[in-house]
């Protein structure tokens, strides 16, 4: 009778273990430190493939005043293919951090719940191998995460 029971309540602890890591999978993925890591992971993967219109749609509007489509997809390009001489590059995500409340700059809205994580992207090209740190900053904006930068002076 035993031998019987050991099965079901393998399966039992099984099933258990398996309910209990899908919903812990869960509450990881949808924690806003996680999405806001992943939006900025996004974004850079945009970059590296030079889609440079799928990476402005990310961007905050407070970014976008600060360039038009047209302008910002020139700019990249221009300045990190052809100026730098690569064709790609890889980058990395350091230490996603919360903030209260932050601004992009001087006068502008104040917003809160930001979180903050700095970017390195590593460059392979004609002046050599070079790392160019960013500080990234991540706000929800209706309902969706967007990317901001620092334009303190």
């Amino acid at each position: 009778m035993k031998s019987k029971q050991t099965p079901k309540s393998f399966l039992l602890i099984l099933l258990l273990v398996l309910l209990a890591s899908v919903a812990l999978f869960i509450f990881y993925i949808t924690r806003p430190s996680h999405q806001a890591k992943s939006v900025v992971e996004e974004f850079y993967t945009y970059e590296q493939k030079a889609q440079f219109s799928d990476s402005w749609e990310l961007l905050h509007s407070q970014m976008k005043d600060k360039f038009t489509k047209g302008h910002y997809i020139q700019d990249r390009a221009h300045v990190f293919m052809n100026h730098f001489g690569v064709e790609t590059f890889s980058f990395t995500v350091n230490d996603v951090k919360k903030m209260d409340e932050w601004s992009m700059e001087k006068g502008s809205k104040p917003l809160k719940g930001v979180y903050y994580m700095t970017v390195v992207q590593t460059f392979k090209g004609k002046y050599g191998h070079f790392r160019l740190h960013q500080d990234v900053y991540v706000a929800k904006e209706k309902e969706e995460w967007k990317i901001l930068w620092d334009y303190h002076k």
